[in-house]
């Protein structure tokens, strides 16, 4: 399975730096209302603040914006400004440097995520980061891929990838796939693996080898974690393992580690990530289901 995925498999982090069209993977589902024609200034002005998101401390100057969204730098300029002035970003140093305020994180407080995620997950994933030391995203299944809705890279000092989250991920050379369609029931995985065969890319290539899916699946129940080792050729540079996160008996999510392969031995890995690892998914899936206390 070493083979590249087209299209999907390119989303990682380097990969899908913001165009002056804003990136396809924050847009809605569905027909367009073609009744209306977009902003072009809104779309332009998300673009910049999605590039500062991804960039060290949410700081950049002109130059490097406009470079990571593909807009001229007299039209990242003047966007920067008209930001400022709305209070979003705000000078640093001699004002070369641009960084994004507060008002930016107020901006998601209407923001209403799935509350298990939210309320369980996310603390633990912090608080089990130190012990870890290296990043870990959790996932869950949709229309065939892994979304990544929480991650620790901002704060891991060894993550590679500072955004990840709504990144989706291939379900078939993933850990993260892996672990989850591994433990999910019968139905589910018939369902994805459908959607899967359907596709006429590299993923429906792979899911159409039923005895090599079979084979991978059996193998990830066996050693009771998901792995890759560079198998995604977007990331060729990481092993990662993930277990899957569950509700009861369901299957509902996973969470991965994500190491660099030069750095870390399959050995270590197996004798001091997994047993870390392993022990946050339980943690995780033994609170989901936990009711919640009387206010």
């Amino acid at each position: 399975m070493a083979r590249a995925l087209k299209g999907e498999t390119g989303t990682r982090h380097r990969e899908h730096a913001v165009t002056g069209e804003a990136d396809a993977r924050h847009r809605p589902r569905g027909d367009a209302d073609t009744r209306y024609r977009e902003v072009r200034g809104l779309v332009r002005g998300l673009a910049v603040l999605r590039a500062m998101n991804a960039m060290a401390g949410g700081l950049g100057g002109v130059v490097e914006i406009a470079r990571a969204t593909g807009l001229h730098r007299t039209t990242v300029k003047r966007l920067l400004e008209t930001l400022r002035a709305e209070g979003v970003v705000d000078h640093r140093d001699d004002g070369s440097v641009y960084a994004l305020t507060y008002e930016v994180r107020r901006l998601s407080e209407g923001y209403l995520g799935s509350d298990w995620i939210d309320r369980v997950a996310a603390p633990l994933m912090a608080a089990h980061l130190q012990a870890l030391s290296w990043p870990s995203d959790l996932a869950t299944p949709d229309s065939g891929f892994m979304v990544v809705r929480e991650s620790t890279h901002r704060r891991s000092l060894l993550s590679q990838h500072r955004s990840t989250i709504g990144i989706r991920i291939p379900m078939l050379v993933s850990s993260l796939g892996r672990a989850w369609l591994a433990h999910c029931s019968d139905e589910e995985r018939e369902f994805t693996l459908g959607l899967l065969r359907a596709r006429d890319d590299e993923a429906g290539v792979l899911a159409r080898d039923t005895r090599r899916v079979n084979r991978v699946l059996a193998e990830t129940r066996r050693r009771g974690y998901g792995l890759n080792q560079g198998e995604w050729a977007s990331e060729s540079a990481v092993t990662a393992i993930a277990f899957p996160i569950f509700d009861g008996p369901r299957a509902l999510a996973a969470i991965n580690l994500v190491l660099m392969r030069d750095a870390v031995s399959l050995a270590d890995i197996r004798r001091r990530y997994v047993p870390l690892l392993r022990a946050l998914a339980t943690e995780i899936s033994r609170r989901v289901g936990e009711p919640l206390p009387d206010i």
